[in-house]
C-alpha cells in the first residue's frame, strides 16, 4: 500500500484548490483571480484554466488510492 502521496498528487491538488478557491471568488464577489494575476494574457489564463481541469480529473480517478493512503504512525504523547 502506497504511504506518501507523489508530486503529481501534491500538484493536481494544489491545482485543484487553486481552481476551487477561484470558482468561489467568481460567484461570492464576480472576482477571477486568474484573470486578475494574469491580465491581457488570455493565452496563459487559457491555459491555466485547463491545467486545473486536468488536475481535476486526475484527483477524481486517483481519489480512491489517496482516500486509502496511510500517514506514519506516531507515538501518543504520554499524558
Amino acid at each position: 500500500m502506497e504511504k506518501k502521496l507523489h508530486i503529481l498528487d501534491i500538484i493536481a491538488l494544489v491545482l485543484v484548490v487553486i481552481g476551487g478557491l477561484n470558482w468561489g471568488l467568481v460567484g461570492l464577489f464576480k472576482f477571477d483571480l486568474v484573470d486578475a494575476i494574469l491580465g491581457d494574457i488570455a493565452v496563459l489564463a487559457r491555459v491555466v484554466y485547463v491545467l486545473v481541469g486536468v488536475a481535476a480529473l486526475y484527483t477524481a480517478v486517483r481519489s480512491p488510492k489517496l482516500a486509502h493512503m496511510v500517514p506514519p504512525e506516531r507515538p501518543h504523547p504520554a499524558v
